[in-house]
């Protein structure tokens, strides 16, 4: 990309695989080193870091921003900032709410953005993306059920069933619900990005 060496770039790249789930490192790696082409987004096309809750997006974004050359924002962050509520307050207690400020500011933001969204995103705005360059970042069900019992900060999306259950029944929802949604592998983006990829 420009303004990056080769060597920039590679780094880049390697901090980015270095960020993934360990359990699932092996098979992203497999991802990128196919000898098969792929393209890389074009700059007017957002670039959506999306996935499950928990599965790195927001410390992935500013390693993948500054590989695009993009800036770039943290919608969840975003939307705390500009309407000063806590998300894990407004989700508990105005979840329609909150899902109609994430929309309508993502749909706000300028073409060629990069920005990473919630864990929900993608499985409540299927159709906000369309146009939109998505990388879905790859996380195991015993990564993301470690990660979400050790933090507390969250909200409970349902507090009826026991957290167990919670996360068993939100994680196969959603898994199914962001096969509606076209992504981009993690590792294909990557080979696309990577300085042996044809220009």
């Amino acid at each position: 990309m420009p303004g990056l060496s080769a060597e920039q770039r590679n780094q880049l790249i390697e901090r980015i695989l270095g960020a993934v789930d360990p359990r699932l490192i092996a098979s992203v790696r497999a991802e990128f080193t196919l000898p098969a082409a792929a393209e890389p987004p074009h700059a007017a096309r957002t670039v959506v870091i999306g996935g499950h809750r928990a599965a790195g997006k927001s410390r992935l974004l500013p390693l993948v921003s500054a590989l695009l050359g993009r800036p770039g924002l943290d919608l969840d962050i975003e939307l705390e900032q500009r309407t000063g509520r806590s998300l894990r307050e407004w989700v508990a207690t105005d979840t329609e709410g909150f899902r109609a400020a994430e929309r309508a500011l993502f749909l706000s933001l300028p073409p060629g953005s990069c920005v990473a969204v919630g864990g929900g995103f993608l499985s409540h705005h299927p159709d906000a993306l369309e146009g939109s360059y998505t990388l879905l970042v790859p996380i195991s069900f015993e990564t993301y059920r470690e990660r979400l019992l050790q933090d507390t900060r969250r909200p409970r999306l349902r507090p009826g069933v026991s957290l167990e259950e919670e996360l068993s029944a939100i994680y196969e929802q959603r898994t199914l619900l962001h096969r509606r949604v076209p992504t981009v592998g993690l590792g294909e983006f990557l080979r696309a990005m990577s300085p042996r990829s044809p220009e």
